[in-house]
């Protein structure tokens, strides 16, 4: 229908960002900057100095699954700057640090396998110590993107999920780079990933906890994991 293979959709897109018409109900806005390329200043990075044994990094099980293995899944490539997971037990590594109000920065990826599905790891902000309290961003093959956990609640959990909040799919396939940056300020935390916010969970009752990442069985690289205080 279009010479040039514009779709229609493109066509309102292109004319939208340049100011002619507002973006029709149901289009996805413009892709956003994360805060780290917007304001690259004041930001502590996570892996400096954590070196081969990483120093300050504490692994931890997850509550219901097996102990710790004796080899750990986890490990710290210099070349390129990045915590690796190999393909572990089920298990995660906590900064070894409690934190209130931040913005966490993450760019990970899976090592694509083929034939493989059910790829699978998380981000944790504001959870306890013994992993019984969570938080966590999803990670998935083109999947993901959300809030779930086990939040506090009359003192005690209960379980929590904003995946149904989210419009589209941002996660990007497996081996491919994608970047998560969550907001956890106050009564409220945030997640934008490639672009835009897709969920907010608010009120969250926990005003504080240890951020960390996922052991789930599939190898996948963690890099920039920065922290601005707030």
């Amino acid at each position: 229908m279009f010479a040039h293979r514009y779709s229609l959709r493109s066509i309102v897109l292109l004319v939208a960002v340049a100011g002619g018409i507002p973006c029709l109900a149901g289009d996805e806005p413009a892709a956003e900057k994360s805060l780290l390329e917007k304001d690259p200043q004041g930001w502590i990075d996570m892996l400096s100095g954590a070196g081969p044994d990483l120093d300050g990094w504490v692994r931890a099980p997850i509550p219901g699954t097996a102990e710790l293995t004796e080899k750990s899944p986890w490990s710290y490539d210099k070349a390129t700057s990045s915590l690796v997971c190999e393909a572990g037990g089920h298990e995660w590594l906590r900064l070894d640090q409690v934190l209130t109000d931040y913005v966490l920065h993450v760019e990970w990826r899976f090592t694509k396998v083929p034939g493989k599905k059910g790829y699978n790891s998380g981000v944790f902000v504001r959870s306890s110590s013994d992993g019984k309290m969570w938080h966590q961003a999803q990670c998935g093959d083109a999947s993901g993107g959300y809030l779930f956990g086990e939040t506090m609640a009359n003192y005690s959990t209960k379980p929590f999920d904003l995946s149904k909040e989210i419009k589209g799919q941002r996660v990007r396939p497996a081996g491919e780079w994608n970047t998560y940056e969550l907001s956890c300020k106050g009564r409220e935390v945030s997640l934008w990933v490639n672009g835009a916010v897709t969920c907010v969970m608010k009120p969250c009752p926990v005003p504080r906890g240890y951020i960390g990442v996922e052991s789930e069985g599939y190898r996948i690289e963690f890099r920039n994991i920065k922290v601005k205080m707030l």
